[in-house]
């Protein structure tokens, strides 16, 4: 094995803080077959003495490429049995029913169903193989689509338990540790198709960069740790300016003189984090409110609910409360999806809801369904099996939907736009959401994959409505 590529490894995950000496760890390498992966494991286990953590392998045969997958998985379970890696092959069937158009995304998610389980049966981190052309790949994807300097720092090194020790390679170089050490690999044929952006991108676009610059796809990465860097390093000042300035009181409210006399950037990025935790932090809002705090006076609305006013030397969040019959703004923000044991719900916003759980028997099957109803159903263990930590609440920064039928994932302040959703009704619409993704829309229905099929044990029907009587509401949310 190349040594040099070795010690570049070992030096990444030292630095980065990704591994350390001497520390317990039960690590799992995410498998494919690839020469991205084998390359991971390879690297892995001449890393091991270093390190001393205990190694193990994970592999996910998605069951979407039939023949191809089953070779793929039985290419992994030979390796690992031949490198003396233990190994665990997890199935789609195990962890849920694909749906009728599963993709990319979808596959993805079933790794990550994957990968907790493996965590709560004992794996500290998940070590996956991300490589620096994957980090070029991402961050050319995000900046054709609009992105700020968050965005601009690509893939980080560690997400929570899930570790990136080749992000300092590119694919060449993990190509070569295999050849090095006489390894083979198994090549996914869905990578030679252009259906998807990223492999438009991966076949086009990086050559046309690298035959004007060899180093392209290193000098893409670097410049996404400098981007993760620098935004690290804004944020955590933003933050010390807004502690600086804060007030003390109930209502938020800061010193106008400390966030006048910061950098411009510093002001940017410490407003955007006002905004954000109460709506899309477009840049319209951002530089709103940076005009209203230079000038000393004015105000931002950004909800219905909240605004921000400068005056008297002081910047203050405000939260007015909606005059409606039944003092919706009681209510909370959000609450927990639990249709086995309280199955009604309410809102801030005046909304009330109900989540049933329907046996998919033959009557239920056949009974004749409104179209509306149709819509607002889903397969309740598909739901449960892919995502965790449900509730129900309203929109929030960075949240993504993906219409039934439409097979593409978009930012939901985009889709609230496009569907024409009444702006008094954005900021309260109840959803269902798995963090940032969100698999119900009140008005909508239920993210595309999610609709029950003849598998189906347990339907999820869940709708709601909007308690005032005003005309334009109800229309919209029935």
């Amino acid at each position: 094995m190349d040594t040099a590529i070795l010690a570049r490894v070992e030096d990444f995950c030292i630095r980065e803080g990704l591994l350390q000496p001497g520390t317990p760890l039960q690590l799992a390498a995410a498998v494919s077959g690839g020469a991205d992966s084998m390359a991971l494991l390879l690297l892995l286990r001449q890393l091991q003495p270093r390190f001393g953590y205990t190694l193990s392998a994970c592999h996910v045969n998605h069951g979407l490429r039939g023949q191809s997958a089953d070779r793929d998985e039985a290419f992994v379970r030979a390796e690992c049995a031949r490198l003396g890696v233990p190994l665990r092959v997890f199935h789609a069937a195990e962890l849920a029913s694909p749906p009728a158009h599963a993709g990319e995304d979808w596959a993805r998610r079933l790794r990550y169903t994957a990968f907790a389980q493996m965590q709560g049966q004992g794996i500290d981190a998940i070590a996956t193989a991300h490589t620096a052309n994957d980090q070029a790949e991402t961050l050319l994807l995000r900046l054709a689509r609009g992105t700020g300097l968050h965005g601009a720092g690509g893939i980080r090194p560690r997400r929570g338990c899930y570790l990136r020790p080749l992000l300092c390679l590119s694919r060449a170089e993990t190509e070569a540790v295999c050849r090095a050490a006489g390894q083979t690999w198994v090549t996914d044929e869905t990578n030679d198709t252009d259906a998807y952006a990223r492999n438009r991108l991966r076949h086009s676009a990086l050559p046309a960069l690298e035959s004007t610059n060899a180093a392209a796809v290193q000098n893409l990465a670097r410049f996404c740790e400098k981007a993760a860097r620098a935004d690290a390093y804004l944020a955590a000042g933003a933050a010390k300016l807004l502690a600086a300035a804060r007030l003390p009181g109930a209502e938020p409210a800061w010193q106008l003189l400390p966030l006048q006399a910061a950098d411009p950037l510093l002001l940017e990025t410490a407003l955007h984090s006002l905004v954000a935790p109460v709506r899309d932090a477009e840049e319209k809002y951002v530089q709103l409110l940076c005009a209203v705090v230079r000038q000393g006076s004015g105000a931002v609305q950004l909800t219905g609910q909240v605004r921000f006013c400068a005056g008297n030397g002081c910047l203050r969040q405000e939260t007015l409360l909606q005059a409606l019959p039944r003092q919706p703004e009681c209510l909370p923000q959000q609450v927990p999806f639990l249709p086995e044991k309280q199955p009604e719900f309410r809102l801030r916003g005046g909304w009330k809801g109900k989540a049933e759980l329907l046996k998919a028997d033959f009557e239920e099957k056949i009974q004749v369904v409104h179209k509306k109803d149709l819509k607002n159903r889903a397969d309740y263990a598909r739901i449960t099996t892919l995502y965790t930590s449900l509730v129900l609440r309203a929109r929030q920064p960075g949240d993504r939907f993906r219409p039934a039928g439409r097979g593409l994932s978009k930012p939901l302040r985009k889709w609230m736009n496009e569907a024409g959703v009444p702006n008094e009704l954005r900021d309260t619409l109840p959803l269902l959401a798995s963090g940032s993704e969100i698999l119900w829309v009140c008005g909508e229905g239920f993210a595309d994959g999610l609709a029950p099929d003849t598998e189906s044990r347990w339907i999820l029907h869940l709708d709601a409505e909007i308690e005032t009587q005003e005309e334009k509401t109800n229309e919209y949310a029935r």
